[in-house]
């Protein structure tokens, strides 16, 4: 994991807050370790909202509307399926500090999901942390074909709707990619934060 990391003995919910507004995120080695560390990538993924790109088939898929989308309807839901594992992810950084300090940002207004919901069932989502005008992708999970990708396009959309002028998407994948996201090196991401947190804290 290129960049610096630290160890951090202690944490609440206002040092979490802090730590995002000047380029830190936390995690955890395992699901089991109650360690928690802090990260800053010398390369920061970014997914600029002028170069977002919805692949045609995708774009078909959305306008389908095959799951319906909610927003902060299942948090605890939410984080708890991004830490499960799973075949494609053996292990997961988010371990039960992580999913307490992140359910009281939710309850202070910071922490947000999008959601798709199959009739009852939770099928896809991702969560995330707003500051400022800047919003923080933490995780995502899928149980059904497409629908964290949808989740992510309509998080998009809401972002740009509501003047949000940074996604942070904290590494770059090759699967966000496809979407457009970039690596950015640490004093240009340092910039574009500094700007972010310059803006009154938005209404996600």
């Amino acid at each position: 994991m290129a960049g610096s990391r630290r160890k951090s003995p202690g944490i609440t919910p206002d040092i979490l807050l802090r730590a995002y507004s000047i380029g830190l995120f936390p995690m955890a080695e395992s699901a089991d370790d109650p360690e928690i560390f802090w990260v800053e990538p010398e390369l920061r993924g970014v997914l600029p909202f002028d170069h977002f790109h919805v692949s045609k088939s995708l774009a078909k898929t959305v306008r389908k509307k095959p799951f319906e989308i909610r927003f902060d309807h299942a948090f605890d839901q939410v984080i708890a399926a991004c830490a499960e594992e799973t075949s494609g992810r053996p292990s997961t950084w988010i371990n039960k500090t992580i999913r307490s300090l992140y359910s009281t940002l939710f309850d202070m207004g910071h922490a947000h999901t999008v959601e798709a919901w199959e009739g009852d069932e939770l099928v896809g989502g991702l969560y995330g942390v707003s500051l400022g005008s800047a919003f923080f992708g933490e995780s995502m999970f899928s149980r059904r074909t497409d629908a964290s990708k949808m989740c992510l396009v309509h998080l998009v959309d809401r972002l740009r709707e509501r003047g949000f002028t940074l996604l942070d998407t904290q590494f770059t994948t090759e699967h966000l990619k496809t979407f457009g996201a970039i690596d950015v090196p640490k004093a240009d991401y340092a910039a574009m934060l500094t700007a972010a947190m310059e803006s009154p804290h938005l209404k996600f």
